[in-house]
């Protein structure tokens, strides 16, 4: 297991504090970490870019999956200024990144606005008590795409 590195963490709470300063997102920045080398950065941006997907350590993913061109961010490692969300952290399994290192935890987040805990407790709920209906609807149509993927030899598996 390798160390945590505190100047990493220092470059994700700076994104983050510049970002509140600049008025271009949330309190939030992110940086990646491959073989000790920060290789990308992210920084909250739902609200200047309109993407409510835009936070910090989705960002970063995007950023380093570019660079590194590959969907797979084995041997990384994410240094967030904030315990991350339900998405990002789902971001985080996809991405396959090796190691979390975060400032903040959930409950300073919801302290000032960020409260996620609405989505954990959504996500333990069976689909029908979920507050957002989830209909199933024309899985028939739906299954091919699925059986083509399966029968597939040019697929990429991830």
């Amino acid at each position: 297991m390798t160390q945590p590195n505190p100047d990493h963490m220092l470059e994700a709470t700076k994104l983050a504090l510049e970002n509140v300063q600049n008025t271009t997102g949330g309190p939030f920045g992110a940086v990646i970490v491959q073989n000790g080398i920060i290789i990308a950065r992210g920084r909250n941006q739902v609200t200047s870019s309109h993407d409510p997907t835009a936070h910090a350590e989705v960002v970063a993913i995007r950023a380093a999956a570019q660079l590194l061109q590959t969907f797979d961010l084995s041997g990384c490692e994410i240094y967030t200024s904030c315990e991350p969300c339900p998405m990002c952290l789902g971001a985080i399994y996809w991405a396959r990144l090796e190691r979390v290192y975060y400032g903040c935890t959930q409950a300073d987040a919801a302290a000032i606005g960020f409260d996620d805990q609405f989505i954990y407790e959504e996500l333990a709920l069976e689909k029908s008590q979920r507050k957002l209906p989830m209909l199933e609807l024309n899985r028939q149509g739906a299954l091919p795409a699925f059986e083509a993927w399966s029968r597939s030899s040019g697929k990429i598996e991830y």
